[in-house]
């Protein structure tokens, strides 16, 4: 993921500040242009993620319900350069 991710940097603005797993999902603390939107942000990242753990690993697509690597929600909260370390953390 963190190759997907670098990858991700190198052709659009997004560079990835952070990056968490749990169990069933990510955090990601992202920084960007400002002409893109949150939900830009989110469905690029989930989108080329998901196509290239399917190029690599075939099999797990068979293995979803429904074939999606993703579900449709995700939660964006803004950080601005203002941001302290509290709200990094969380």
């Amino acid at each position: 993921m963190k190759a997907v991710c670098e990858a991700i940097s190198k052709r659009f603005e997004i560079k990835f500040l952070e990056i968490g797993t749990e169990q069933d999902h990510i955090h990601v603390l992202v920084q960007s242009a400002p002409t893109y939107s949150p939900t830009k942000i989110v469905t690029t990242i989930k989108s080329i993620i998901a196509k290239k753990i399917f190029e690599k690993h075939p099999k797990v697509k068979k293995q979803l319900w429904g074939g999606a690597f993703w579900t449709d929600g995700h939660l964006v909260s803004t950080v601005s350069k203002y941001g302290n370390e509290q709200v990094r953390a969380n």
